[in-house]
């Protein structure tokens, strides 16, 4: 969505420019989270909610080779898998949302990922962010634009979209957003926001999209 006094002319301009100083800045940009498959990063970004990257890395360090498959999730006690997890917070409702996402990709997918963002978000606990999420980073598929916290606030900040919603933000950025960019663009939305666009004081000095910001509460 164009500025407030932005022609579509000058919205697509400055969008080109925001995209060429992010390629600069972050020309392979790529989730922080660790994966060696497809599997693995959806059981990372289940644990990653209203927990830190790093922590969720250290857990599934150890996690990961106890529980390689979706079927090994199924096998141990739920307090067992509880126990392991609950470094991440939240540790019940995580376990009982991981057991229910194994049980589906046993019954209904023979214990593999689906590539089709249809078929992802059909798994409990999986909405289109994750799915996004996954099949980009883990499968190089390009079917939708991971919308979390960190980009929300950017592209609100910068004025990408106005939406309030993750649905409708993503619906709008991928209308704008060239398809190849996808992934990319989120992953360097997220690294931006988590360390320059950051939601209290922005660290608006030292942003490579400073000059083409109409954010009003800049703080250089």
């Amino acid at each position: 969505m164009k500025g407030k006094d932005e022609s579509v002319s000058e919205f697509e301009e400055r969008l080109a420019g925001i995209i060429q100083a992010l390629k600069k800045k972050y020309p392979d940009a790529s989730l922080e989270l660790r994966f060696q498959n497809g599997f693995q990063l959806l059981v990372a970004v289940i644990l990653s909610a209203q927990c830190t990257d790093e922590r969720v890395n250290q857990v599934t360090d150890t996690l990961f080779r106890k529980y390689p498959t979706p079927e090994r999730f199924l096998e141990v006690p739920v307090e067992e898998l509880e126990k392991d997890i609950r470094p991440t917070g939240f540790y019940r409702n995580k376990a009982k949302a991981l057991r229910s996402c194994c049980r589906v990709l046993v019954d209904r997918y023979g214990g593999e990922v689906p590539r089709d963002i249809e078929e992802l978000v059909k798994l409990p606990g999986v909405g289109r962010k994750t799915a996004a999420m996954v099949l980009g980073n883990a499968f190089g598929v390009q079917q939708g634009i991971a919308v979390d916290t960190h980009v929300k606030r950017v592209c609100q900040r910068l004025e990408l979209s106005r939406a309030q919603t993750p649905e409708k933000m993503e619906r709008e950025l991928m209308a704008k957003i060239p398809r190849d960019d996808w992934t990319w663009f989120s992953n360097a939305m997220i690294l931006h926001g988590r360390y320059t666009c950051t939601a209290r004081k922005p660290q608006c000095g030292r942003c490579v999209m400073e000059p083409l910001c109409p954010f009003p509460e800049k703080n250089i």
